[in-house]
């Protein structure tokens, strides 16, 4: 028998939360870790929709990218979504694991699969810990060969699913790509330092564009569609170690944000 604290112990040892940033909630947030584990769920967000799929799937564990609780709880009800999942939650036996900027961190986690996902060669981190060079935020690779900036951006739409990109700036061609799923606006200057020709991120603002005027083209490809490969990182993970139950990706489980 596997209990939620095997697989909680697992991903600690291979997710490293201790590489968190400040700010941060990543690890064991709900449940009890003596209970069997019967299935597990991988999700970008933990919504009501991936809660009851997770219960018609008879998965008791649920491990997101996102944390769903970031700040202190005053108030457990119905009277608000968060309380009402949590009760959810609590009376379903379900327990819920998130690995967030620990997973940003890693070389291998949120860019690197993205790294992966546009088979760049060469890729080492953008910004590095102090006192770590294989740890921190964002990756920096190179294509085979260069490609038109609008060639790219096309490439990147297919692979991501975004409708749009918003992008700026550029010489017209692409080699050289730096790369930060989520929100990465601080790292535009480590972009345009490591000599990239673009930067992909999400989250940029109006002004942000300006900023990469004359060196980069710079990309917001979207929050949720630079961060959904997190959930293939954790999903092999789990499979890799453990085959007496199903580990599912979460199908109800799609961005936030809606195009027109």
């Amino acid at each position: 028998m596997t209990r939620i604290i095997d697989v909680v112990k697992y991903l600690d040892e291979t997710f490293h939360p201790e590489y968190q940033e400040d700010y941060d909630n990543s690890g064991f947030l709900l449940g009890d870790c003596d209970e069997e584990c019967c299935g597990v769920l991988v999700a970008l967000d933990l919504t009501a929709d991936v809660i009851a799929e997770a219960k018609a799937h008879k998965s008791n564990l649920i491990i997101t990218h996102h944390p769903f609780i970031f700040s202190g709880i005053k108030r457990i009800t119905k009277s608000n979504a968060l309380g009402r999942m949590i009760l959810d939650l609590i009376q379903s036996h379900i327990a819920v694991y998130a690995a967030h900027t620990n997973l940003d961190n890693l070389p291998w986690g949120v860019n690197g699969i993205l790294c992966e996902k546009l088979h760049l060669h060469n890729c080492h981190i953008l910004k590095s810990f102090e006192n770590d060079s294989t740890l921190g935020a964002g990756m920096v690779g190179e294509l085979e060969a260069p490609l038109a900036t609008d060639v790219f951006l096309l490439e990147i739409k297919k692979l991501t699913g975004l409708p749009i990109v918003r992008y700026a700036g550029g010489s017209g061609k692409v080699r050289r790509v730096a790369l930060c799923g989520g929100s990465g606006s601080d790292f535009i200057g480590d972009a345009i330092a490591s000599k990239a020709d673009i930067y992909l991120t999400a989250d940029l603002k109006y002004h942000d564009f300006q900023r990469a005027t004359g060196t980069m083209a710079l990309a917001d490809i979207g929050h949720y569609e630079s961060e959904q490969f997190a959930r293939e990182i954790i999903s092999r993970a789990i499979s890799k170690k453990f085959s007496n139950f199903a580990c599912r990706i979460s199908e109800k489980q799609g961005s936030l944000v809606s195009y027109i």
